[in-house]
């Protein structure tokens, strides 16, 4: 497949982000101060946003990222297209050390997210989502000298599974709460075996769109950067990502930023 610029320059600046996100990872030493809502930001949040927005700036589009101050809505209503970032999803799971966070670049065409990249930096794993070719890809990064020609010619597939009897339920590492119980709960009514996955960030949407999982109940708050990335992943392989306001795909660059909370599932 032949990748647009703008789809290039959004893989680069996701796995160049990573690159340095672990550079600091590997010399942590819990660091951390507060943001103004006191979620807690690391250093590699701030040097992950710059090396993205440099990347992003070549696009001409315009960008929605957790680490700048965003354009009043009233600027943002007139954009067709728009970045949306979040250049270290999981900053939780960094500060615990256990991997599993990621940076998040999506397209938003429309409210809807077309394109999307996960990385994670740890792990060097890449998914990127091409939703209007239905068809999402991963690639495992061998060293630190990726290239596009490499993920083209190396990646595969991601295809999801559905359930049949048993069901494999994504839980968040940081985040279960008592209504995401009882709707764990409601599946044993459904399904012979239940089983919880736990994953940080948004690998879960990745868990679901590879198969490794089949539903993702995220009966919390999040941030449009925390899915927009993921929603794309699973969009392209015909998973949706349904708000429990609206019983439709969640949309993009609204007015207010905070998603309602959403099931995951093929």
């Amino acid at each position: 497949m032949n990748l647009d610029k703008n789809q290039n320059i959004a893989i680069q600046a996701a796995v160049e982000a990573g690159y340095k996100i672990v550079e600091i990872y590997n010399s942590f030493n819990g660091e951390v101060v507060s943001k103004d809502d006191n979620s807690p930001l690391t250093i590699a949040d701030k040097e992950s946003n710059e090396i993205i927005k440099n990347f992003l700036l070549q696009t001409e589009i315009p960008i929605i990222s957790e680490e700048i101050k965003n354009a009043d809505f009233s600027e943002r209503k007139n954009w067709n297209l728009c970045w949306i970032v979040d250049p270290l999803d999981g900053t939780k799971e960094f500060i615990k050390r256990n991997g599993q966070f990621t940076v998040n670049i999506a397209l938003v065409e429309n409210g809807k997210p077309v394109f999307g990249v996960i990385y994670v930096p740890v792990t060097k794993e890449l998914y990127v989502g091409f939703v209007n070719e239905g068809k999402s890809l991963f690639y495992k990064v061998i060293d630190d000298k990726f290239s596009i020609d490499d993920f083209i010619n190396n990646s595969s597939e991601l295809k999801p599974i559905k359930a049949n009897k048993t069901i494999n339920v994504v839980c968040s590492n940081s985040h279960l709460n008592e209504e995401t119980q009882v709707y764990i709960d409601s599946l044993k009514q459904q399904f012979e075996v239940v089983n919880s996955v736990n994953a940080g960030s948004s690998l879960k949407f990745c868990l679901v769109a590879s198969g490794k999982a089949q539903v993702y109940p995220r009966l919390a708050p999040t941030m449009e950067w925390d899915t927009a990335a993921g929603q794309a992943i699973c969009n392209a392989v015909g998973v949706k990502v349904i708000s429990q306001e609206t019983n439709e795909e969640l949309l993009y660059n609204k007015e207010n930023l905070l998603n309602p909370s959403f099931i995951v599932s093929i």
